[in-house]
């Protein structure tokens, strides 16, 4: 590629700068939405099961399962027991932290949002307590035979109708404590948290911002359960689970910013669907895809306290990066930053879809100028490619992906 100037950058600039943002107003829910949103916008009877150490932990009231009434249980910390003090208006932002498949209530994920200032409350999706063993009133365990094969059976005796019911309940439960900003609140998960995240955000409007970790929708179209367990149902049984369990069905609902945030290489949410679920998001979305991030409960990406601090602390964003271009055989990019970008990249792979965990990913350097980033595009070949900056802050912040 020929050196671009200053000036040929600049050129550029009308591509992105005159053409006004067009804001589109969030889809209404589908019909088929089987929860009751507005009884679950009423904060739930709790008890304290601990409520002397830092992280304290509750059981709260959920919803019927086989007959009987379920509880939950959740770790919940705050900010002063770590001698963190509130701002001047006295209350703290909250985050809701749902885990992935394999997991539970974690309580260090609680402890760690509360050290940096955040009330958190962290809670369990399988029907267990404090010690991982199940309760007698829980829910739903998490496993595939709850999930999937459970999908003849009324919703109420599903486990993603609980999880989600007992994500929206944990929230209305943390916004009613006095010492909670309850306009100041954010919901994240990773993995099957990730996939609960990107359901949430499109049926509990009262979230600030949303941050899904490797979760996405279209899983019965390439999926780590694509043959596995939708390869077993019916087409009928596959419409039914898609329109009442896929984020599809509801991402397009989402009233507040979306902050995806993934790995290249993931074995259960490959990049096809993944981009798919993200273009139905109609709000602001920001993204941070990094090649091979590896799978698993993992707390502490620099992108998960910048996303939030720039929602409901109102912190230095993360950069943003436009759509990219592809004109003439070269790229390019808009970058909005308030940080200085130290790095920007080009990333692409040939491989198919379907290999997504297996596949090989080229990096090809870019040139930043005027907040545009300019380079060679991918090769023809390409089955799925994105741009990405890094800033001073060491945060990666990425274009959308794109596939064909």
């Amino acid at each position: 590629m020929a050196p671009m100037n200053c000036s040929r950058a600049l050129c550029l600039l009308p591509l992105f700068l005159g053409l006004p943002a067009l804001a589109v107003e969030p889809a209404p829910l589908p019909k088929s939405t089987p929860w009751n949103v507005e009884a679950l916008s009423q904060a739930p009877t709790f008890e304290w099961v601990e409520k002397e150490m830092p992280v304290r932990s509750l059981t709260y009231r959920g919803l019927t399962y086989q007959g009987k009434v379920t509880r939950v249980f959740a770790y919940y910390a705050t900010p002063t027991s770590f001698g963190v003090k509130a701002d001047k208006s006295g209350k703290f932002p909250a985050l809701v932290l749902v885990h992935g498949g394999g997991g539970r209530a974690f309580a260090k994920w609680a402890e760690q949002w509360a050290k940096r200032g955040y009330v958190a409350i962290a809670m369990d999706l399988a029907g267990k307590g404090a010690d991982n063993k199940r309760l007698a009133d829980g829910g739903p365990d998490q496993g595939h035979p709850q999930k999937f094969a459970t999908i003849d059976e009324p919703n109420e005796n599903q486990w993603s109708y609980h999880a989600v019911a007992n994500v929206l309940l944990a929230h209305s439960l943390i916004r009613s404590f006095e010492e909670v900003d309850s306009e100041r609140t954010g919901v994240t998960g990773i993995s099957w948290g990730g996939y609960l995240t990107c359901i949430v955000a499109g049926v509990d409007s009262r979230f600030k911002f949303a941050m899904p970790v490797y979760g996405c929708g279209f899983l019965r179209e390439n999926s780590a359960w694509k043959d596995s367990e939708f390869g077993k149902m019916s087409p009928q049984q596959s419409d039914k689970w898609h329109k009442l369990w896929d984020p599809a069905s509801y991402l397009a609902s989402a009233h507040m910013p979306v902050a995806f945030l993934n790995g290249t290489n993931d074995f259960a949410y490959p990049m096809d669907s993944y981009a798919k679920s993200c273009a139905l998001v109609r709000t602001e979305k920001n993204y941070s895809i990094q090649l091979r991030m590896r799978h698993g409960h993992i707390f502490d990406f620099k992108e998960f306290f910048v996303f939030a601090d720039q929602y409901l602390k109102g912190g230095t964003p993360m950069p943003s990066v436009s759509r990219p271009v592809v004109k003439d055989g070269e790229l390019s990019a808009k970058v909005s930053a308030q940080t200085k970008i130290v790095g920007s990249r080009l990333h692409f792979t040939s491989g198919p879809h379907s290999k997504n965990k297996e596949r090989k990913w080229t990096t090809r350097e870019l040139v930043a100028k005027a907040g545009i980033l300019l380079g060679d595009a991918p090769p023809t070949t390409a089955t799925a490619w994105y741009v990405d900056v890094t800033d001073e802050r060491k945060v990666v912040a990425s274009s959308e992906v794109m596939v064909k």
